[in-house]
């Protein structure tokens, strides 16, 4: 009995020992199922972080686009605003001059002489002379900033829309919008000395001209003395001012200025007729402006 009970002990614990033994060799269904789902929450793990990137990536390329497309639409309006500055139809500069005032014109010119820039109420402008091969146009006070204003040199060709308008015998565009476009021309000042009594003269109204072997006049200053010019029209100016002066061709007698706003005191043209005296023979350049007559706006005096 006791020899049977030892066999049976010893028959039990070889069996717990082969037990043993499997285990380090055969996982057990639960040590199974753990790898397996620790296996899968590796997966799982990785194809999250691969969603993630795709979906950070596919973020990028959004936003890229959404830079591009807000790029193409920002360059799409100032595009379209240029386009909008001038609209219509290119008139020749007979078709100008045959527009009725008070009507809308579109004309390409280029700008040949500009005056100050300056600010109003927030808005800045400028007067601009321009001509082109056919004839001139004086652009009163047109909206520019102060960038466009430092484009648009000598020579520059501009396409410009605004309305015919007249001030005490000039002609001129006024509430104009402009674009700028390729092309360059300076043009050449034409002598119309001999045009001065003509009536014909007006035909060249804001062009560039040149005016030869005139003479200086006298004129009257606050007091009624003779000077060879004023500051201001009526002498009650002071440097700074326009500029007024006469001269004289075959008898007659002309008032020409110096625009302050176009050659200011500091210009040479400004200190030469600073300079003047009564019986000078002078030869001038400048644009062919009108005030109730002819009153060019000098741009050079050469004394003779």
């Amino acid at each position: 009995m006791k020899k049977k009970t030892i066999a049976t002990l010893l028959t039990l614990g070889l069996a717990f020992s082969m037990i043993g033994c499997g285990a380090k060799t055969e996982p057990t269904e639960i040590e199974a199922t753990v790898d397996a789902a620790e296996g899968e929450s590796v997966e799982a793990k990785d194809a999250a972080t691969e969603e993630s990137a795709e979906t950070e990536e596919a973020a990028d390329a959004e936003e890229s686009t959404d830079a591009e497309e807000t790029a193409d639409a920002e360059e799409s309006a100032d595009a379209e605003e240029s386009a909008d500055a001038a609209e219509g139809d290119v008139m020749s500069h007979d078709d100008y001059v045959a527009a009725d005032l008070d009507s809308e014109v579109t004309i390409e010119t280029y700008v040949q002489a500009k005056q100050g820039w300056w600010e109003n109420e927030g808005v800045g402008n400028a007067t601009f002379y321009t001509q082109d091969e056919n004839g001139a146009y004086f652009l009163y006070n047109m909206p520019c900033s102060q960038e466009e204003y430092d484009k648009l040199a000598e020579g520059t060709k501009i396409k410009v829309t605004g309305y015919k308008s007249e001030w005490e015998g000039e002609v001129e565009i006024t509430d104009a919008k402009f674009e700028i476009e390729d092309g360059s021309y300076v043009a050449d000042a034409e002598d119309v000395t001999s045009l001065l009594a003509d009536d014909s003269l007006i035909e060249h109204q804001n062009e560039f001209v040149s005016f030869k072997d005139m003479v200086v006049e006298a004129s009257k200053d606050a007091d009624g003395n003779d000077v060879a010019f004023l500051y201001n029209y009526d002498g009650s100016g002071s440097e700074g001012d326009d500029l007024y002066f006469n001269v004289s061709a075959d008898g007659q007698t002309y008032t020409f200025t110096v625009e302050s706003y176009l050659c200011d005191k500091d210009s040479d043209v400004y200190k030469a007729v600073e300079g003047l005296n009564v019986g000078d023979t002078v030869d001038m350049e400048g644009f062919l402006y009108w005030y109730q007559g002819v009153n060019p706006h000098i741009t050079n005096v050469t004394v003779k």
